[in-house]
């Protein structure tokens, strides 16, 4: 495989994935508003007899935040692995909630993005030379 290659192909990865979270927490926090989310349906009356609120909103703040914060930083290629390592959390926490809310659900929004961001987790950090992190163990 030629390094270009591997360069873009890791490129790609990143920068879908970050902003697939970007996008998805801008549009919770700035689009919709986080009481908005807190109120949604999938939030509001599905949790309540198992979770305390509390846990309710401070998993919905957590999740949104991290989405909007981890895809920037995918997407600027700057502390790359740690914002996968928050990044999975998400992944966790919501298939965790969805899989409380209801047994069987559409894993289509997790499972992809869960595809990416293991792939990303594997593939050699050397590789990722389209980022600020590679710009700055450069010098």
């Amino acid at each position: 495989m030629s390094n270009l290659n591997k360069i873009i192909g890791v490129f790609t990865l990143r920068m879908l994935l970050g902003l697939i979270f970007l996008m998805q927490g801008f549009g919770k926090i700035f689009s919709w508003g986080m009481d908005n989310v807190i109120n949604a349906p999938f939030f509001k009356g599905t949790f309540e007899d198992i979770l305390p609120a509390y846990l309710i909103n401070i998993t919905a703040y957590y999740t949104s935040y991290i989405e909007l914060i981890g895809g920037a930083l995918l997407v600027l290629g700057l502390k790359t692995n740690y914002a996968l390592y928050a990044l999975a959390s998400v992944l966790i926490i919501v298939t965790f909630g969805h899989g409380l809310a209801e047994p069987i659900w559409d894993l289509s929004h997790v499972m992809y993005r869960t595809i990416l961001l293991v792939a990303l987790l594997m593939i050699p950090r050397t590789w990722d030379k389209l980022s600020i992190d590679y710009l700055i163990e450069k010098k």
